[in-house]
Parts: structure tokens; sequence; C-alpha cells
């Protein structure tokens, strides 16, 4: 099932999407206000259920998509997750070292875009850089979760571009800066529920710029998996619903290239996950 979070005569709704249009399940259940909620009462699990007979608000392609989980808590987010990403950016001068548990750092909300919102370049660098990559959405709450588990925790997966102001994340060793600029993160169009892909599926995963692909691989190449991922997280703080995990981008990023190739206003970065759908963001300047 396909879930989404998105304006409706200018309110937050959430729903389904059926076919070609969006069938509204957060009026249906006002007891769970959000996408975040509906997820961690377990709904998710009867979504095709609970949207049979729900009003339609529009179609696909007339919705005006928010972030799958608007305001997460948390945005866990893995770093050079892929051998292949790890190897380009040593080949590119970065020196790193393979580390024995998974690196992570942290995205705030206010980063996140929806699905055809604009990414917005930054007034103060032009080095925007895409990152395609498989997010994981938390349904179930936990601390301490073993990884034998982890995976009854998910609720879903959706794409990401986790969108690098490369200058500013290279500014110090700690690299949230350059992860954290507003508006630089995608984030859409909709999550798919976990009983659609089963655990550890090799998902394919292609970014294209301006039509143009710039990165393909699939998920079977993730150096830490998901399931330690999710472990690893809920060693530090509790994982609550809505929670979202970006496992990491594959090779093909810009600034490894030479000459180095960045997001410009005007481009139109895409990010297309098998089996979940793609999720496109126009590339505008910040005014």
């Amino acid at each position: 099932m396909r879930l989404l979070s998105y304006l409706h005569n200018g309110q937050e709704s959430y729903g389904a999407a059926m076919g070609e249009n969006v069938v509204n399940l957060s009026r249906a259940f006002p007891q769970y206000p959000t996408l975040a909620d509906y997820l961690g009462a377990g709904r998710w699990k009867q979504a095709a259920r609970d949207a049979e007979g729900q009003p339609v608000d529009g179609t696909l392609a007339s919705t005006v998509y928010l972030p799958v989980i608007p305001r997460p808590e948390k945005i866990v987010c893995a770093v050079r997750n892929y051998m292949d990403h790890h190897k380009e950016v040593l080949a590119a001068g970065m020196q790193r070292e393979l580390s024995e548990e998974p690196p992570i750092f942290l995205r705030v909300w206010r980063s996140q875009v929806a699905h055809g919102q604009p990414i917005v370049c930054p007034r103060v660098s032009e080095t925007l850089d895409w990152e395609g990559e498989l997010a994981v959405i938390i349904g179930k709450a936990g601390r301490d979760i073993p990884e034998a588990e982890a995976f009854e925790h998910v609720a879903g997966y959706a794409c990401y571009n986790d969108g690098s102001v490369r200058e500013w994340q290279f500014h110090a060793k700690q690299i949230a800066s350059g992860k954290n600029f507003e508006s630089t993160g995608g984030f859409g169009p909709w999550m798919v529920t976990a009983d659609e892909i089963e655990p550890n599926a090799e998902l394919k995963l292609e970014v294209r710029l301006n039509g143009t692909v710039v990165q393909s691989s699939h998920t079977g190449h993730m150096i830490f998996p998901i399931a330690k991922l999710i472990s690893y997280a809920s060693t530090i703080f509790t994982l609550v619903p809505g929670d979202v995990i970006a496992t990491g981008t594959p090779a093909g990023v810009g600034w490894s290239r030479k000459p180095q190739w960045f997001m410009k206003p005007g481009d139109v970065c895409e990010v297309e996950i098998e089996r979940i759908g793609t999720l496109v963001n126009p590339i505008v300047a910040q005014v």
C-alpha cells in the first residue's frame, strides 16, 4: 500500500494512493492526527481495508505533497554505506577508513521537501550535491532492538534525496552542517508499506539529473544492512513511529567526479527506487 502526507484545502492530511487517486484516511481516523500516529497504531498493516469506501481527495497529479513524514522526531542518516561510494570518495582524495560500526548523523525536519517541491540551492555555496537513498520509516517504537527483530519495527520504505552542501560538509569532521540546509532533502512521494517489500530485498536505485543517469546501483550493496542500522541507532535513542532512517547512497555523486558536477537552479533531480516510485524535485535558488 502507498501511504502519503499531503495538503487538502490548505490542511495537512494523510491517505492512500489508490490507482491514480488519493483516498483520505485522516478524516476517518481523527484519533491519529498524523501519518506517524497512524503508523504507530499499527494501522499500516490494514491500510488497504481502511481505505475502502473513504472519500477521494483528488488525483495524484493534482496533489500537493508533503514530505512522507512531515516532522519526524529523528532523521538518522548513514554515512558512506555503499562500498562503491566509499571507494569513489577515497579516489577523490578523502581520507576515511571503514568503520566497525555504522557512522551516522542526524538531519532536522526543516531540511526536507516533498515530491514536486523545490530543493533550494543556498546562496552561500554552489556545491549542492545529490544523494539518492532508500529511506526506512519506523512504525513500532523500540530501544536496544536486536538485529533479528529489526524488521518488526519497519512500517515501510520511501525514496530520499540526501541533498548535501559539500563545501559546508567539509568545514569540519562532523558533516552535519552540510546536510541540514533548509529545503535541501527530498522525501517522497509516498511510502510503500513493509508488507509489500520483503526484508533485505535488493531494490534497484537510480538517480537522474535532467534525464541523465548519475547513480545506478541496488540496495544489496549496503555495507551495513537495514537491520544493523536500526539496531545500532536504537542503542543510542528510542526509535519512535515516524522516525526515518536514510540508508546511504551509492557511487555517482557529483563531488567525486572530474570535473565536479553539482545541482543548480533550473535542474530537475529524480530518485527512482524499484517497487517504490520516483521522487522528483526541481532545483531553485534561495531567495
